[in-house]
């Protein structure tokens, strides 16, 4: 019986991986070996900013809504504190956002956060 090589497969498989290393330098997008390795660092890169890149987002946000608290005259813990008794549900995207784009309203959530 004649010996087979799983060329097709074998093929496929490089040819896959050659493609997702696109963009590297030098052997790794050319060699397999190297790509294979570089490919799969990068995967697990991927997994994991995923997840880092909510965290990152939370802290961005609450650096945000801490310097808009303080041009209003209190700090993000006792604003935030403030919100939740008065029972305003906004979230930190949510607020950061209005910090941003909206002081006269942000003004006002402080106002309401303070008065309890």
């Amino acid at each position: 019986m004649p010996r087979a090589k799983n060329n097709v497969a074998a093929h496929k498989r490089h040819k896959k991986v050659l493609k997702k290393a696109k963009g590297n330098y030098n052997a790794r997008s050319k060699l397999y070996r190297t790509a294979l390795e570089t490919v799969h660092k990068g995967l697990k890169y991927a997994y994991r900013d995923r997840r880092n890149k909510k965290r990152e987002f939370r802290s961005l946000w609450i650096i945000r809504i801490s310097a808009a608290a303080k041009m209003n005259g209190t700090n993000y813990s006792t604003f935030i504190a403030g919100l939740k008794k008065t029972g305003i549900n906004l979230d930190r995207k949510m607020l950061a956002d209005i910090a941003a784009r909206d002081m006269t309203t942000f003004s006002e959530l402080v106002k309401m956060a303070t008065n309890n």
